[in-house]
């Protein structure tokens, strides 16, 4: 009796030529160059319990798609949109987050981590600080005055609600 049939032969060379072409396979993931604006940034003060939007333009140099494999903040106090992204060579995406500021009164710092095939480091840290100030009862401090002239004062969608380093040196 043989064990070996020319059947059992041929299937098992197919195999093992797939096992190796499969084990051959490179998933090897390259680094990218990326470009973030204002990935510093101060923010103007608000009130407690407002939210604010934090949205991130990213943009892809490099010559390989970028891979955010995840997305951590530092605080339960903002939200993200999305966990993992991918961003192929020569386009930008934006990231979006929600800070609230419900749980905070005073000086706020906080860091957004995204992991990823970047060139420099494999961590990529945008930061951003608040001052977060508590609703007054009687009258409107300078930050709802400002809030409130900032809403009637024209071409207000076209404002940055924040400063970077660079602004301040001028």
């Amino acid at each position: 009796m043989r064990i070996f049939n020319k059947r059992t032969y041929f299937k098992s060379i197919i195999i093992f030529f797939a096992i190796a072409i499969i084990s051959s396979c490179s998933t090897e993931l390259k680094p990218t160059s990326v470009s973030i604006k204002d990935e510093i940034r101060h923010y103007y003060p608000i009130i407690t319990g407002k939210k604010l939007l934090l949205s991130y333009e990213i943009e892809n140099t490099g010559k390989e798609a970028l891979i955010i494999s995840e997305i951590q903040t530092t605080c339960g106090c903002i939200t993200k949109q999305k966990d993992r992204m991918i961003i192929p060579e020569g386009q930008k995406s934006i990231l979006n987050f929600e800070f609230d500021s419900s749980k905070n009164i005073g000086y706020v710092e906080n860091e957004i981590l995204l992991y990823g095939n970047f060139d420099s480091t494999s961590v990529y840290k945008l930061y951003f600080d608040i001052n977060v100030i508590p609703h007054t009862d009687y009258t409107k401090d300078y930050e709802e005055l400002y809030e409130d002239y900032s809403k009637n004062k024209e071409n207000s969608n076209n404002r940055k609600y924040y400063y970077t380093e660079s602004e301040i040196n001028q």
